[in-house]
């Protein structure tokens, strides 16, 4: 077998060998890459920055795909010549491996302005794994940040370390945001947006040095003038890594100059991704390095055949709150060509569109980019679209969605991050059972990349899968025949009140033990405890305010706020076991006791005897807060934890919610009281808070979602009251948080609650405040019970035969 030696393990040099391996296998394949790590989705690394993936979540070819294909991985070995008469590579640690083939895949670098003392600790780059840990390591609250660049890369590096909660200045060179993808005008939009996030943008300006006396305190600008900084991020842009291809001898302009089959002027020697020059074009987007991958392992198998002929840039915005989509031409004046813009200052909308003889050559969105995919299917297709003029700008919405994604030809792009066809997509669902979004991005990795074709993915799914409405669309039971979303619009805006009306009107007008318990909370939520309270509608649990055990006995857990309690507390629980005999007193894996075996008409009598509140162990709401000791006692702790976690239990008991919800509050990283496998978690730091969301340790392990890094427990409480009341209000009736958040997705989520309209946030917050305010202890219910026969025990039907 001939041996195909990789330069570069990144996407693109590991798509091709992705490629490869579906042809014939005929190499012995070695790949090198610089970086320690496998291969990664680089697009991704934003999201990592942001705190929204982890590393294992980027991953996208393990180290057991390696092994399991024969592949000689070689991490952390940089090439640094190439002899191509020999035909060997030399490594930074002095290995020499031959080659029959060579493919070169090793990207590019970051381009670094002329920039007087630029080495200043505090000052980096963002272009690989190395630069994102090394970013988060340093960001903090507060931190002041500059970012030098305003192109994606740059944007995306500052909403990032935005929601790390640094304070973040964007410094641009040219006067218009993303110059090489928007017009001025969209530019200016994105500007506003960026600014009204909290992000400051400067434009039109040049740095020309580093402030600082071995470390960064600033940046200086052309013609005078400065700013503060103490950490720096350069994102000026790329250029072509192309020092392999010099020392091979091979053609090189730009970039490493190749053929429409990926061919270099070496007849064994092959190139590929963002280091090739194509017909005189780089290309810096990863769709057409897939593009690209396909035709060059068709090359070098020796199925030679599919020629590249170059690809229509496309660009999309990865940052949440703000739709930016760019291809094709976005020049002022262009010969030969219209241009149909709209725009909408109020709503931050702007389109426009450049048509050229009667096909779509250009088009620009900032604000709403829902239009994105059939705008580039015209592009790379080349349709005619003179016939469809008048709705150009908006797309009448086709009335048969499944006959919409069914007229798609196979060929079409659904994924253009990861170069993934509806063919694709259709082959995965028949050939390998595929039926969720989920196995969809693990089969095919459509949707793995910047997210937007979601909405397309699932639309195909819908289409081709029979039970996939049915999972999206679940109806709460045949008494009520509506899918949740539908009956809380139902009740909003017909006033309805009662569970009882609700039946009478819309259902069978009896209910039962499943829509009676979703319908009472609901109505709940809707009108913040303003409502007709049916008791029968609810669980045994909730009608008694104890938790039923299996021998017709109660459990009772009172509320230990944030696991704190006294000496006076736990001798009231000790003579409260001793005088209702409770057979066993037991420390629950929540910081709180539980006494059970205690009798249905002795409830009353021990709730008085404990005079303690409701710890609601029973009921679908507000469980209780974990938390460590924090900065009171433990030598590690940065927060105080207990304090922040006992008031994190009192803004929020006594609520009802979807399902159960259990918190956290750990004073460090150390995480002792388990924060990030909570509903919702508060982590100290080091001068700030991380608020995470969606955790979960019980029968299923989920770590928590950053929602966002905050500098004081105020902020903290206030960003779980946003998620709280949100997941209160969209989630559906038993579905936890972990659910909920998979569901919607932590961007979805981040976009609703703490990066929403103010006037949105506070309606979040006054709602709860409403709710709140009405909401009472269960166990006062011991003095004015709810029904005569509440607390008393009903004697079996066996009994009574007796």
């Amino acid at each position: 077998m001939q041996k195909l030696v990789v330069v570069g393990n990144g996407m693109a040099g590991t798509a091709c060998v992705e490629q490869i391996l579906r042809h014939a296998p005929r190499f012995e394949i070695t790949v090198f890459g610089d970086e320690t790590y496998v291969n990664y989705n680089r697009i991704l690394l934003s999201s990592v920055l942001a705190g929204e993936k982890s590393f294992d979540e980027i991953i996208l070819n393990g180290l057991d795909w390696y092994i399991d294909n024969g592949i000689n991985l070689q991490l952390g070995v940089r090439i640094v010549d190439v002899d191509a008469g020999a035909k060997t590579v030399t490594g930074d640690d002095g290995s020499v491996t031959s080659f029959d083939k060579l493919l070169l895949a090793t990207g590019s670098l970051p381009l670094i302005p002329t920039i007087e003392d630029v080495k200043k600790d505090g000052v980096f780059v963002f272009r690989n794994l190395d630069d994102t840990r090394a970013l988060l390591e340093q960001a903090r609250p507060g931190l002041k940040a500059v970012v030098i660049g305003g192109g994606l890369l740059g944007l995306e590096a500052a909403r990032g370390l935005q929601i790390q909660g640094c304070d973040v200045t964007v410094v641009h060179l040219m006067e218009t945001l993303m110059e090489r993808q928007l017009d001025s005008i969209g530019g200016s939009y994105l500007a506003n947006k960026m600014n009204q996030m909290g992000i400051t943008v400067l434009l039109g300006l040049s740095t020309t040095a580093i402030l600082g006396n071995g470390r960064v305190e600033g940046v200086q600008f052309k013609g005078g003038g400065s700013i503060p900084a103490e950490l720096v991020v350069i994102a000026a842009g790329i250029r072509p890594n192309v020092g392999l291809g010099q020392k091979a001898g091979l053609e090189v302009k730009r970039g490493i100059v190749v053929n429409d089959h990926m061919e270099t002027s070496h007849p064994d020697i092959f190139a590929v991704g963002e280091c090739v020059q194509h017909n005189g074009v780089c290309y810096g987007l990863i769709a057409p390095l897939i593009d690209q991958a396909k035709v060059l392992a068709a090359t070098i198998t020796g199925n030679k055949g599919p020629k590249y002929q170059g690809s229509v840039q496309a660009a999309k915005l990865k940052i949440m709150g703000v739709d930016v989509f760019s291809a094709g031409e976005i020049g002022e004046k262009l010969d030969g060509s219209e241009v149909i813009r709209y725009e909408d200052p109020a709503l931050g909308i702007y389109k426009r569109l450049t048509i050229k003889q009667n096909k779509l050559s250009g088009v620009i969105l900032v604000g709403d980019t829902s239009d994105s995919h059939r705008y580039l299917e015209w592009m790379r297709s080349e349709s005619d679209i003179s016939s469809m003029r008048r709705q150009l700008l908006f797309p009448e919405t086709p009335t048969d969605l499944g006959m919409a994604v069914a007229e798609m030809s196979d060929s079409e792009t659904v994924c253009g991050c990861m170069g993934v066809s509806k063919g694709a997509v259709i082959a995965a669902i028949h050939d390998k059972g595929v039926c969720t979004l989920s196995q969809l991005k693990e089969s095919t990795r459509a949707s793995t990349g910047c997210g937007s074709c979601s909405e397309l993915c699932q639309k195909l799914l819908k289409a081709v899968v029979p039970d996939f409405e049915a999972e999206v669309k679940k109806t709460i039971c045949k008494c009520v025949p509506f899918a949740e979303d539908q009956l809380r619009e139902i009740l909003r805006s017909q006033q309805l009140k009662s569970v009882q009306e609700v039946l009478d009107i819309y259902g069978n007008g009896l209910g039962c033990e499943i829509c009676k318990p979703a319908l009472s909370y609901m109505l709940d939520m809707l009108w913040c405890g303003d409502h007709d309270e049916d008791r029968s509608a609810r669980f045994i649990n909730d009608r008694v305010h104890a938790n039923i055990q299996k021998d017709g006995t109660f459990s009772v857990v009172p509320r230990i706020r944030g696991g704190v309690t006294s000496a006076a507390e736990l001798r009231r629980i000790a003579d409260v076991a001793e005088k209702y005999r409770v057979r066993m007193v037991k420390i629950t894996g929540s910081q709180r006791i539980d006494l059970l075996g205690v009798q249905k008409s002795d409830l009353p009598k021990v709730w008085a005897d404990l005079g303690m509140s409701s710890g609601q162990a029973y009921t679908k709401g507000v469980r209780m807060v974990k938390t460590c000791v924090g900065t009171d006692f433990c030598r590690f702790g940065v927060q105080d934890s207990t304090t922040a976690g006992i008031e994190l239990e009192r803004c929020f008991e006594n609520l009802f919610t979807p399902h159960k919800l259990k918190m956290g509050a750990v004073g460090c990283p150390r995480n002792c009281a388990e924060a990030t496998v909570k509903d919702i978690g508060m982590v100290g730091q080091e001068g700030s808070w991380q608020v995470v969301v969606g955790g979960a340790a019980g029968k299923k392990v989920r770590r928590a979602d950053l929602l966002i890094t905050v500098e004081n427990t105020e902020q903290a409480l206030d960003a779980a009251g946003l998620f709280f009341q949100y997941y209160r209000e969209n989630a559906n009736y038993l579905e936890r948080t972990y659910d909920f958040v998979e569901r919607l997705g932590i961007e979805k989520v981040r976009k609703d609650t703490i990066y929403a309209a103010d006037a949105v946030k506070q309606g979040l917050r006054e709602r709860l405040r409403r709710s709140k305010a009405r909401a009472r202890d269960a166990w006062l219910e011991r003095d004015m019970p709810n029904h005569p026969t509440q607390f008393v025990r009903i004697q079996p039907l066996e009994e009574v035969l007796q």
